[in-house]
């Protein structure tokens, strides 16, 4: 599917304020995978004083996400692999999720 065919697509409110950030959400995390894991680290080392301890790491954390969060190309990368997904969906009935495991090579 071509870029202009995924920016036709009319995506319910929803979609819009709610999937298609969560995916940003998801995808976030993994650009900011050193970030995650310090920030994991600090707090299973601190324990209950991670409150305390750990408000760099958490800082440097948020700082990743909320860069990538505001980022208006990200937005519209997300928007579009949310619209191939939701065609993908429509086109064979099947989620996302299932079309990306292996079937059984035997029967």
């Amino acid at each position: 599917m071509e870029a202009a065919d995924a920016e036709e697509v009319h995506l319910r409110h929803v979609e819009t304020d709610v999937l298609i950030p969560k995916m940003m959400r998801e995808k976030a995390k993994g650009r900011c995978v050193q970030n995650v894991e310090a920030f994991s680290r600090c707090c299973k080392e601190a324990g209950f004083l991670m409150a305390f301890r750990c408000r760099e790491e958490n800082a440097a954390l948020k700082e990743c996400l909320t860069l990538h969060y505001k980022d208006p190309v990200f937005f519209q990368e997300c928007r579009q692999e949310y619209v191939r997904e939701k065609l993908e969906f429509q086109r064979t009935g099947i989620p996302a999720k299932n079309r990306k495991t292996k079937l059984p090579t035997s029967m």
